[in-house]
């Protein structure tokens, strides 16, 4: 369960870094200097986010199925 809640954390780390950044590149795009190819790439970037949150979840919760699977207790 530790590796599962370091990996969790990590995950959380990143994602929450790359939304920010995705953000933040948002905001620059649509409220900034009329530079409007920032927005896409924003909107891209937090979509991406959302992705590796969504997926480092998946793989959390599966290696934990997993090794319950292998200790020998129901699903």
């Amino acid at each position: 369960m530790n590796l599962n809640s370091s990996l969790l954390r990590a995950i959380n780390i990143v994602g929450l870094s790359i939304l920010a950044i995705g953000f933040i590149i948002f905001s620059f795009g649509f409220f900034g200097n009329g530079n409007n190819i920032l927005t896409p790439i924003g909107i891209g970037t937090v979509m991406g986010a959302v992705f590796i949150f969504v997926m480092g979840l998946f793989f959390v919760a599966t290696e934990e199925v997993l090794n319950k699977a292998k200790k020998g207790a129901s699903i």
